[in-house]
């Protein structure tokens, strides 16, 4: 009960102090405030994010109290928070020299340097501020490690959230703070680790398990996601970003019936999301709903016609139903909004190749790997149209050409594997398809279809085998 009335009565003088301010610039007036009050206004318009009467509190403040540090100190912070850190180094350097004890002054010089881009400078603050005050080790850290999250410095944040996790090792904000930082480094287990400490601290938290859900999601780990969007729908079913991945995820398992049911459920909150109706068409395609794919495909389209993705979609859903011609008009409208996509390419190719134009698909495969030489897809369909063409002899010197230049890659060995033992040159093809299993071994199941009657011979089974390859 007393602490509630301190409180309030805080409150109300803190009410008063700003009141008394704004009156003072409503009048044009001159009021005189002492430093703590001073202090109090520019705290208040500060957390409120008011940065242009913050800045104007502390520019009447130092004019009233110029030899003041805390006055001195917040108006650099006020500055910093403004983007003018040149000017705030200005004022922190002075007072480094009146007050060489005061960690805050470090902890806003390196803030400061931090925004600058000056990281070095930074921690070199950082630890000095750290040297300043032992008795207040906790708290000192706290704040540093404020500043290098806002700052995006998630690398030089953990050590640091490690000490105070030592420190305070009870206080589970700590924990969701350093697996968020191992998050954004891509130290995946790392950030399970302290997720999951975090949760067994605070298992109602939605947003912590809806972040270990993303977690789980990027290392393929889609039951383990899957579980974690559901216990964050479950604390909060308005957790619409959870809905959202909950989609994708069963998307990636390839259950799309309930997938589809987690968009419709996310478009109903969200009726204008036109990636959630791509992702819902995407499903219905997989499915072979191709009328419902189309909908939601065009309804996608009509409010982002610059969105690549619903333009694909349609194409793939024409190519999926034998219409060559409609496919490629959606792949085109595709190519211009994004150029540089090799998915287009590789589709474009595929299309053509089966309107039986091979020239044009070699050609549109070809612009595909430019573009990223790791699409397996477009080495096989290559592949494909040379076995098809009887051209593997002819090829082959070609490919080699293209691996001297653009390095070694899964896809063009297997490719040259296979080329090779059409060519009836077994030692050569052994030596690629050696290459290809050490870079992928899995994406020899993709490239099998190539290799036909080769894949029976004794060497080829011992190769594999070593990979524990069938």
């Amino acid at each position: 009960m007393e602490e509630e009335k301190y409180r309030y009565s805080q409150e109300e003088e803190i009410s008063r102090v700003v009141q008394r301010f704004e009156r003072m610039k409503r009048n044009n007036e001159n009021y005189f405030f002492d430093v703590i009050e001073f202090e109090t206004i520019i705290d208040y318009y500060l957390e409120r994010n008011n940065q242009t009467k913050a800045l104007e509190a502390a520019s009447i403040a130092s004019r009233q109290h110029p030899n003041s540090v805390p006055i001195q100190l917040r108006n650099a912070k006020v500055l910093i928070d403004r983007g003018k850190t040149v000017e705030a180094l200005k004022i922190l350097k002075r007072l480094e020299n009146i007050e060489p004890g005061n960690h805050e002054i470090f902890i806003a010089k390196g803030t400061a340097l931090g925004m600058m881009g000056d990281i070095a400078g930074a921690m070199k603050m950082f630890d000095a501020a750290l040297t300043k005050d032992s008795d207040d080790t906790e708290n000192i850290l706290y704040s540093i490690t404020s500043v290098l999250q806002s700052l995006n410095y998630f690398d030089q944040v953990i050590p640091l959230l490690e000490r105070l996790i030592e420190l305070e090792p009870h206080y589970a904000p700590h924990l969701y703070d350093i697996a968020f930082a191992f998050e954004k480094v891509h130290d995946f287990e790392n950030s399970i680790k302290y997720y999951r400490r975090y949760l067994d601290a605070e298992p109602f938290a939605d947003n912590a398990w809806f972040n270990l859900g993303m977690v789980y999601s990027r290392l393929e780990r889609f039951h383990e996601a899957l579980d974690a969007y559901e216990y964050a729908l479950a604390i909060n079913p308005e957790n619409d970003f959870a809905l959202f991945n909950k989609g994708i995820v069963l998307s990636g398992m390839e259950r799309y019936d309930e997938a589809s049911h987690a968009y419709l459920e996310y478009l109903t909150n969200e009726p204008e999301s036109y990636e959630a109706m791509t992702y819902l068409a995407e499903c219905y395609e997989k499915t072979s709903r191709f009328k419902l794919a189309r909908k939601y495909f065009y309804e996608a389209i009509e409010l982002a016609p610059e969105f690549t993705d619903a333009w694909i979609g349609l194409g793939i859903t024409e190519f999926d139903e034998g219409n060559f011609d409609k496919s490629l008009k959606y792949l085109r409208k595709a190519s211009e909004t994004d150029p540089e996509n090799p998915e287009i390419w590789l589709l474009t190719g595929k299309v053509l190749s089966r309107k039986g134009d091979k020239k044009q698909a070699v050609r549109c495969l070809r612009e595909s790997l430019k573009l990223d030489p790791y699409i397996n897809e477009a080495w096989l369909e290559l592949g494909s149209i040379i076995l098809e063409g009887n051209i593997a002899s002819r090829t082959v010197t070609i490919l080699k050409k293209v691996r001297k230049i653009i390095g070694d890659f899964p896809g063009i060995d297997y490719l040259l594997a296979a080329t090779c033992y059409h060519s009836a040159n077994s030692r050569e093809a052994q030596f690629y398809l050696r290459k290809a299993l050490e870079l992928d071994p899995e994406a020899y199941y993709s490239f099998s279809g190539l290799f036909g009657e080769f894949a029976m011979k004794k060497a080829f089974r011992k190769l594999l085998g070593k990979y524990n390859l069938k």
